[in-house]
């Protein structure tokens, strides 16, 4: 896959899990979180207001901190295709 089509489909997962409106597991959303903020470069500390999340959010990026940004829109792109998609 192309540097442009993976960007593409990265977009298009992306969106897929904005406009989900189903609920999903606390689990799968971490790495999701996780997988975005590194293919999106963003290592800034967590936003969440509530401590606990932000340990949870923190820890998914501490797990994942070894995946590249390429490797991890792969791995966004993935998850949102195998454990969403296909519900």
């Amino acid at each position: 896959m192309s540097k442009k089509d993976l960007h593409i489909a990265f977009e298009e997962a992306v969106n897929y899990v904005n406009s989900y409106t189903e609920p999903l597991p606390a689990d799968l959303l971490l790495k999701l979180y996780a997988y975005y903020r590194i293919a999106n470069k963003n290592f800034n500390h967590p936003g969440s207001r509530t401590p606990l999340i932000n340990a949870f959010k923190a820890n998914a990026l501490i797990q994942a901190q070894k995946v590249t940004p390429k490797k991890a829109m792969e791995n966004y792109i993935e998850l949102v295709n195998t454990e969403i998609k296909s519900r």
